[in-house]
């Protein structure tokens, strides 16, 4: 679908939150006093992995379909999305929740419990190859064929409101948040985390946290996208963050709101992260969401501000195969 220009203000987060408070639960807020020893600092994990589909991706979702159906842009047909998997189950439930038709192109190599899950969502699944134009022209193909919408996981600001929501809910639970971190693929949750953010505390820190490969600090740094064109996709454990650049329509706003600091993760952090939620917070969270954890028990960590002392962390997701786990 084609998006007009929008300016993403706190206004369009709090117009989301009203479209989809309804629908989404109100994740809770998690502590953990070996973290907070190992950190020396008050880590607070807003645990998305409890959200509608597992994951963070139904805010987004469902804010873009309802606003779709309220407006002149109200598909004749359904909508259709490509997905590494989440964005996927969200716009699969999404659609159902509102009553309208959606297929879903998605890689073979995603997750079996993914792929079913949005079958079970009342979705019809396309499956493609691995790389982005091979997502990209199946999608292009479906939508042409079925007379569908194409919905983008991060680049649509009804996508980036509707994910800034997080935020408003975490605020409400821990008002005096110093920082927060979040993983970031397409980043259209950490443009709709900030643009909240920024706005209930302008002092406060958003820490962007990436796999090895992404470059997003270098990036951010020189102001400037540097990434190859198509977007290409990173060898990492964390396939909900596996694309390198970030959607266009995310990337002013993170230009404005993020720190030029990027916390990169490597897979063996990553796992040991997982593996310590797992044990010690007993949360199932998927390795997207266990870079969070690896980034604020990294020694980068360890190197801020004393006065950054009330952390939020993000877990995004816990859409995991348990026939597969990766240790």
């Amino acid at each position: 679908m084609e998006v007009a220009n929008c300016t993403i203000s706190f206004n369009e987060v709090e117009k989301a939150r009203e479209n989809i408070s309804k629908f989404i639960h109100k994740t809770p807020v998690y502590t953990n006093s070996t973290i907070n020893n190992i950190t020396g600092r008050s880590i607070f994990f807003k645990a998305e992995n409890f959200q509608k589909t597992g994951s963070f991706k139904a805010r987004g979702a469902l804010n873009t379909v309802t606003c779709m159906m309220n407006s002149d842009l109200h598909p004749e047909g359904g909508s259709v999305t490509c997905s590494s998997g989440n964005h996927g189950q969200a716009l699969a439930w999404a659609a159902n929740t509102v009553g309208l038709p959606s297929s879903v192109v998605i890689p073979r190599h995603a997750p079996l419990i993914k792929k079913e899950a949005i079958k079970e969502y009342g979705a019809n699944l396309i499956e493609c190859g691995s790389k982005y134009m091979d997502r990209v022209t199946m999608c292009q193909k479906a939508a042409l064929e079925l007379n569908y919408d194409i919905i983008p996981s991060s680049d649509h600001p009804d996508v980036i409101a509707g994910q800034g929501t997080i935020a408003l809910e975490f605020f409400e639970a821990i008002p005096n948040l110093d920082a927060l971190f979040v993983s970031v693929g397409g980043g259209g949750m950490i443009a709709g985390i900030a643009i909240a953010a920024k706005h209930i505390n302008p002092d406060i820190k958003v820490y962007a946290v990436e796999p090895d490969g992404k470059i997003l600090e270098k990036c951010l740094r020189s102001g400037q996208k540097l990434w190859p064109a198509p977007p290409q996709y990173l060898d990492t454990i964390a396939d909900g963050i596996m694309r390198q650049s970030v959607a266009d329509v995310a990337w002013p706003y993170m230009l404005e709101n993020v720190e030029k600091e990027v916390f990169t993760v490597n897979d063996e952090e990553i796992v040991n992260a997982m593996k310590f939620v797992f044990e010690r917070m007993k949360l199932v969270i998927e390795t997207s969401a266990a870079a969070t954890v690896a980034a604020v028990m990294s020694d980068q960590f360890k190197k801020l501000d004393d006065t950054i002392q009330n952390v939020g962390v993000i877990l995004c997701g816990g859409n995991v195969d348990i026939n597969n786990l990766p240790w």
